[in-house]
């Protein structure tokens, strides 16, 4: 089972959990993402390109599901306007030993942050910027090719 939202109301991270425990492995990872308030940021925005946005957030999860016989895999994602502290991003996975569960997490966390089009802007003050992609996250998503 492959579960994919992208919306801007608030994750809930209980309701979710159920959903991937119902799928009956023997182990569930789960990674939350939070809005960080780094240098001062007061608020962050996410848009994106509805259809297109979902679309590659299925491909990396038909993608872990292939590669780890997953049970299920489910990314929930915020879009619009956040506060520092709220919750961003819920990935879950369901396997059938803890391994297969953690690496493909990790998979899907790493993947989505450069294979989905998400456009995040900052506002720190009066000032407001868009976030540049970093490499850090470039380097994350290729550690998983080959």
């Amino acid at each position: 089972m492959i579960r994919i939202l992208v919306d801007a109301a608030a994750i809930d991270v209980a309701v979710e959990m159920a959903t991937i425990e119902a799928a009956g492995a023997g182990a569930v990872a789960t990674f939350t993402g939070l809005v960080r308030a780094d240098d001062g940021v007061g608020t962050l925005e996410l848009e994106h390109y509805p259809g297109a946005t979902e679309a590659a957030l299925h491909a990396v999860a038909a993608s872990a599901v292939e590669r780890w016989s997953l049970l299920a895999a489910t990314i929930v994602h915020r879009v619009g306007v956040m506060q520092p502290g709220e919750r961003i991003v819920f990935v879950g996975t369901s396997a059938a030993h803890r391994s297969a569960a953690l690496e493909a997490c990790a998979f899907l966390i790493d993947r989505l942050k450069t294979d989905a089009p998400f456009w995040k802007r900052e506002t720190r003050g009066s000032d407001t910027r868009w976030v540049e992609p970093r490499g850090t996250d470039d380097a994350a998503a290729k550690r998983w090719e080959g």
